[in-house]
């Protein structure tokens, strides 16, 4: 932490332009004052959807730096900072739109963020401004950057330099140590680069094979669970396939649901549903089995393990390690998903800049929180949250430190359309509908369209009119198809009319 810390400070002090009498003035590690970013006193927005814009009324000392180095970016850019929810996860979107759509009607200064899965939409439709401020820096990661950039124009930023892991497989130790299965394998695993599907599919085998415990015919444990939706991801990820692609040659978006790596994906999917998935009844039922300690393992985002009070805490003693690779992979990764901040385009580039820097200066790791580590060793001081939540240290230091670098994380390409919901349910919630060959080929025609929007060949209401013309001509056809038989119904009874003539040759020998 100590050398990004340093060389985040290196870039604001040139960013800054600070003289050399304004710096003497700066608390010792702050970063270089800025000339000329005065707000006036004016308030500055900082709206997610989980700030409630209060500090703890009995802060830990890194809180209190924290509090301290924000009391000083106020005092020294003469504003009040507000960090607070502006609304939902799910309706965050919708507020930038009409935040933008209506011009700012409150005239306020804000810099609005959503979740990385609305963020395409936002992109490309030029909800946010261009942004142009510490991209250089070192504070924010690379491959969000680079996601939020169209046509050469960053368009927004993340929360900081690493990223927010998504799938991966979580565990719980007691089923295993009752299968006669060590654990601790797992790590090894992944740690050697070993961790295959192959080789969690001879886990789960083991735990079909004591799947009834008590002798009377039925599966009283079970081999895994999850949100299908991110068994799905989370295979498709991880064999390094994906739901879209960037064409090469045209550098369009295209659907890449025919490549084989994401067609063996499928495949594995929906062996896995039937060979080793607890059965459910509803999409959510993952959520009341894994409570119940009778299934090995989860396939679930990582906040569903990591976060205060979270879903596979309850179990008590769990274990987390990457998804496995497949066959197309040479690395382990997740989908992530990081949540996205910009300036809704509603103000001048000179009001726009001044926000960026204030965000920059804001998001700063808080000077005087690094910690000291021996050289060789690893900084921890981001894990310090996720002790002490059911999970051993080898699931914070080995598997989430690893995903969380951004060379582990790859940015779905669905995220440029939108969120899994409305960019590839045809495929996600359809795993039964055939071959991965056939659903692949089912879900074409509405992939294609969405990247025709998304590459302005088409507009959504010209896509609309060839979905809704094509409607009318199904129904029209079927209605056509009903009405045919009873028109054509006479004729083919015709040959009933003439019954009698037919059994004359019958009648002759009695005359």
């Amino acid at each position: 932490m100590k050398k990004i810390m340093a060389l985040v400070l290196a870039a604001m002090l040139l960013l800054g332009c600070c003289s050399f009498a304004a710096a003497e003035d700066v608390p010792e590690g702050y970063p270089a004052i800025i000339e000329g970013l005065n707000f006036d006193g004016a308030e500055v927005y900082i709206y997610d959807w989980y700030s409630t814009g209060t500090r703890s009324e009995n802060p830990t000392e890194e809180e209190q730096l924290t509090y301290d180095y924000r009391d000083w970016l106020e005092a020294t850019y003469n504003c009040k900072i507000i960090e607070t929810a502006l609304s939902d996860w799910t309706n965050q979107p919708a507020e930038l739109q009409n935040f933008v759509m209506n011009q700012n009607p409150d005239n306020k200064l804000a810099i609005i963020g959503i979740g990385g899965g609305f963020a395409g939409p936002a992109v490309n439709n030029d909800l946010y401004m261009a942004w142009t401020y510490g991209l250089d820096s070192g504070l924010y990661d690379p491959m969000t950057v680079e996601f939020m950039t169209k046509n050469g124009v960053c368009r927004g930023v993340p929360g900081g330099s690493n990223v927010e892991p998504r799938q991966c497989v979580m565990f719980n130790k007691k089923v295993l140590e009752n299968a006669g299965i060590k654990w601790e394998e797992l790590y090894d695993l992944q740690k050697n680069m070993e961790w295959t599907w192959d080789k969690f599919e001879a886990y789960m085998d083991i735990i079909n094979e004591g799947a009834d415990t008590n002798g009377d015919g039925e599966a009283d444990v079970w081999a895994l669970t999850g949100n299908g939706d991110d068994v799905t991801v989370a295979l498709v990820v991880s064999n390094e396939a994906d739901f879209f692609k960037v064409d090469e040659a045209t550098g369009k978006l295209v659907p890449a649901i025919k490549d084989q790596e994401f067609l063996d994906a499928l495949q594995r999917r929906q062996e896995w549903q039937t060979k080793y998935m607890r059965p459910n009844e509803q999409w959510d039922d993952y959520q009341r089995f894994w409570p119940e300690g009778n299934v090995a393992f989860i396939i679930g985002q990582s906040y569903e393990g990591f976060n205060a009070d979270s879903l596979v805490s309850q179990i008590g003693d769990w274990g987390c390690v990457a998804m496995p690779m497949g066959p197309n992979a040479k690395r382990y990764t997740s989908a992530a998903d990081n949540n996205v901040f910009g300036i809704p385009n509603v103000y001048d580039e000179a009001t726009s800049l001044k926000l960026q820097q204030i965000y920059t200066l804001y998001r700063m790791p808080t000077p005087g929180t690094e910690e000291e580590v021996e050289e060789g060793e690893e900084d921890l001081s981001w894990a310090t949250q996720y002790y002490g939540r059911g999970c051993d240290d080898r699931a914070i230091e080995e598997t989430y430190a690893m995903l969380r670098k951004v060379e582990n994380a790859t940015i779905m390409n669905y995220n440029k359309i939108g969120d899994r919901n409305s960019s590839i349910t045809e495929v996600t919630w359809h795993i039964g509908d055939g071959t991965p060959a056939e659903i692949a080929e089912a879900a074409w025609g509405p992939f294609q369209q969405r990247c025709d929007v998304y590459n302005g060949d088409k507009t959504q209401e010209e896509v609309d009119a060839e979905n809704a013309a094509a409607q009318a001509a199904k129904e029209a056809e079927e209605a056509a198809a009903e009405e045919a038989p009873a028109e054509e119904a006479p004729a083919e009874e015709a040959p009933a009319e003439e019954a009698p003539a037919e059994e004359a040759p019958a009648e002759e020998p009695a005359a």
